[in-house]
This record gives C-alpha cells, structure tokens and sequence, in this order.
C-alpha cells in the first residue's frame, strides 16, 4: 500500500527537477547572450578572449559562495564548462595538442580550456609548438614533467628556441591501464606506449608481462590505436583512450607508483596572451646557462638566497654544442612581478651566458 505513495512522492520531484531544468537552461542562455556582449566588445577592443585568470577569479568566487549540498570540486567543473561553452561563442579557442584522441595532453587541454575547445592533434610535441609558434592554434599543451620518470626532456629542449611562453599549467592524476581487443593477459607479444608510460609501469610489466616486447610510440593513445588494430597487441593508456578504440579495460592502474603525477604546461604566443597577473601561488620558469669555470652553478644560486627566493625545480640539458656546456632549467616560487622576484632574477641575469624567462604563471592544484 505504500508503494503508490512513493510514487507520487518521485513523480512529484521530477515534475520539481524537470522544473528547474528549463530554469537553468533559460538562465545559461541569458549568460550565453551577455557573453557573446563581451565577446563583441573584446573583439573591437583587441584584448584576449580566453582569460585564465578571469576563469579561476569566477569559480573561486563562485565555490566560496556555495551552499551545499554539491561539492565544490564539482561546482567548479560545472562552472569551467559553463564559460568554456560561452567562450566558444566569442571565439573558439584552438589548442595543439599530442594526439590522437584519448591523450593525457587532451584530458590536461580539457581541463584547462573545457570541452568546448576547439582540439587540434599533433603527432609529437614538436608538432604542438610549431603549430602554437605558426598561430595555427593559439594556445597549446605539452607535457613537463611526471613525478615517477622526471622530466620530459623533448619539451624542455623546444622551449629553448620556441617564441612561445608559460601561461599556466596543469597537473593530473595519471592512471595507466592496460587496454587491448580481447579482456585477457594471454598471448599478448608487444606492449605499446610513450616511453614515459613504459618507465613508469616496467615494475608491473616485468612481472605478468615478462616476455613481451615493450615498444615505445609517439602517444599512449596512439598504442591504444594500434594495440585495437592487432590482438596480439596491448596499449598502455588511460580510459578516456579504452572508451576511443573500442578495447577492454584488462588491468586498471598498472603503472608503479600509485600517486602518479604529470604536469602539463599552457603555452602561447606573447601576443595572444601576456603572462598573467599575480594569483598568490604562482611559479616562474627561467632557462640559463653559465660560463664554463668554477663555481659558476654555485653563483647562480646566491641572488636567490639572498633575495628570500625559493627554487623548486633545476634540471640541466646538454647545450648539443660539442663542448660539454649546459642549459639549466630553474622553477622558483613566486611571480616575475613581485620585487624579491625581479630583485633576484635581475641579479642572476647578471651571472650568465645566456637567460630566457619562459613565463610566470599560476600553479596547479
């Protein structure tokens, strides 16, 4: 007998639901309509239409407004596509990506820029900065550095020639999966993914895939396109890559590290965006090199100690000069704009044979 009761009761709140659907719809068309306003007015005026920093000043504000009972962390993932769908009608936003579909660097793009980003994939990261550099796409995004394997080397080198800057970054969870056609472990003869991948999974690979040629591709999604194309054949990528190729989902989280990191750097032309205003958790990226004589690495440091600068990240990369001479890639804490900062990169720019800031930017959660 009270079966119908609760029936009533259900129906009642989707009539409710279905309600405040059509509210919300006519409400983002209102915010559409103010947007495509702004969009105008940007347009005559010449300044940018994608402001990260504008994106991250509304979701904050929009999360410490927040009642409950939705969590905060998905308020904002509701909010970012809200104004990515809006930018679009602005304009839409190119951003060069590594592909093909079903990437790391596309899950960090869609992250950073939304879903309604206009998604350009390139077949390598050389590919991502020339078409950024060209201004076939305005923005990009490459990977950095992954907190297992260290840093990705290839797009440390671009940067040192590239016109392109910093604009901000990304850092993801990242889980490595073993797809394939069929959902099993037998008769699997080659494993293919980045190199990157490879390293941080061999742990698991030596154990249950001991025998199997690990053979390193441009992309994980691309072992994920070729693993569907043989059955004796495994990819080594995300979910995203599963769900893109059609293949099972044989073993979840197989890399080594179970906190497994990469983060992903934003870049684009000066032009198409300066570097962004102070947010209060910001990272300068610089790349230096220094006279070959004693003492010199060494010298590099004191401008930052004296000026109160924290160095989160120093990597050296060979100068491929013949000479035994090398570039030293420098993170510090903090923002090109903020005195101690420009005190201590001032001093240090000082000390050395060659210096290139490569931007200044807000950090990833």
């Amino acid at each position: 007998m009270t079966q119908p009761v609760q029936s009533d009761a259900l129906g009642a709140l989707r009539v409710q639901i279905d309600a405040l659907d059509q509210q919300l719809l006519s409400l983002l068309n209102q915010r559409a309509h103010v947007a495509e306003q702004v969009g105008e007015i940007k347009r005559a005026e010449g300044s940018p239409f994608f402001r990260p920093d504008r994106v991250a000043q509304v979701i904050d504000k929009i999360t410490r407004a927040n009642p409950g009972p939705l969590h905060n962390d998905h308020v904002a993932s509701i909010w970012r596509e809200i104004m990515s769908a809006c930018l679009a009608l602005e304009a839409p936003q190119r951003v060069a990506v590594l592909g093909p579909q079903g990437t790391f660097c596309e899950q960090a793009a869609v992250e950073f820029f939304g879903s309604a980003a206009s998604l350009i994939y390139c077949a390598n990261f050389d590919e991502v900065f020339h078409a950024t550099a060209a201004g076939t796409a305005q923005y990009g995004v490459v990977g950095m550095e992954n907190s297992t394997e260290g840093v990705v080397a290839r797009s440390l080198d671009l940067f040192l020639r590239s016109p392109v800057h910093v604009v901000g970054e990304v850092s993801l969870l990242v889980r490595h999966n073993l797809l394939r056609q069929s959902n099993s472990l037998e008769g699997i003869e080659v494993v293919l993914a980045h190199p990157q991948a490879l390293a941080q999974c061999q742990g698991w690979l030596s154990v249950h895939l001991p025998h199997a040629e690990r053979r390193a591709v441009a992309s994980n999604a691309e072992g994920a396109r070729l693993a569907a194309s043989n059955p004796a054949w495994a990819g080594i990528a995300s979910e995203r890559a599963a769900s893109q190729f059609g293949l099972h989902l044989v073993h979840h989280a197989i890399q080594d590290e179970a906190y497994n990191r990469t983060r992903f750097a934003v870049i684009c032309l000066p032009q198409t965006l300066a570097t962004p205003p102070v947010s209060g958790r910001d990272c300068t990226s610089l790349v230096v090199s220094v006279p070959n004589r004693p003492g010199a690495v060494h010298d590099l440091l004191v401008p930052l100690k004296e000026n109160g600068v924290s160095m989160t990240r120093f990597e050296s990369r060979p100068a491929k000069s013949g000479q035994w001479e090398y570039y030293f890639y420098i993170d510090l804490e903090g923002h090109i704009s903020q005195p101690h900062v420009a005190a201590a990169l001032k001093d240090l720019q000082q000390l050395c044979a060659f210096y290139k800031v490569l931007g200044s930017y807000p950090v990833s959660e």
